[in-house]
């Protein structure tokens, strides 16, 4: 049964057949997917600021967007580094996906490394979104997932996917 529909999301109630044979009621969000994309240049990378109104934070994060429909992941790669950091790159490798969290939503995040930067303005910012761009040296990125800075699950995927750290 739906319980919600939006744009960019629904949630629906149904009964699901566990592998044990159990049956439960469960909740189930279907937001579109996304993706995340980390802009690098040399040896630094471009993380934004964002607002984030669910946690009433700004916190550092690596460019992403959701898909708008007739997307696939590269094409919502290329834009949204354009949107958020006025950025276009000249190569986007694949860094394969994350499942958000896969207890309740079927959300995918496509990841993506950014190469090859020049200034764009193909595409303006969203304006409900309160964005900085921050340069940040690649060195410091696993120290600012250690101490706390970067707490966003995706962006710390994408570093970990892009370095290995």
């Amino acid at each position: 049964m739906e319980l919600f529909r939006s744009r960019r999301l629904w949630i629906e109630n149904r009964m699901i057949r566990l592998p044990n044979g159990i049956e439960r009621e469960k909740v189930i969000v279907h937001p579109s997917n996304a993706v995340a994309i980390l802009p690098l240049e040399g040896d630094r990378c471009k993380l934004v600021k964002q607002y984030r109104y669910a946690i009433d934070q700004y916190i550092f994060e690596a460019p992403a967007g959701t898909m708008e429909p007739g997307e696939d992941p590269l094409q919502t790669a290329c834009r949204e580094l354009i949107e958020e950091t006025g950025f276009a790159a000249q190569k986007m490798l694949e860094k394969g996906f994350i499942y958000t969290t896969p207890g309740y939503t079927d959300e995918k995040i496509f990841l993506f490394e950014a190469r090859g930067l020049s200034p764009s303005q193909e595409y303006g910012k969203d304006e409900d979104e309160e964005i900085e761009v921050v340069d940040v040296a690649i060195s410091d990125l696993p120290a600012m997932i250690r101490d706390g800075t970067i707490v966003d699950a995706k962006t710390i995927c994408l570093i970990y996917r892009c370095f290995g750290c």
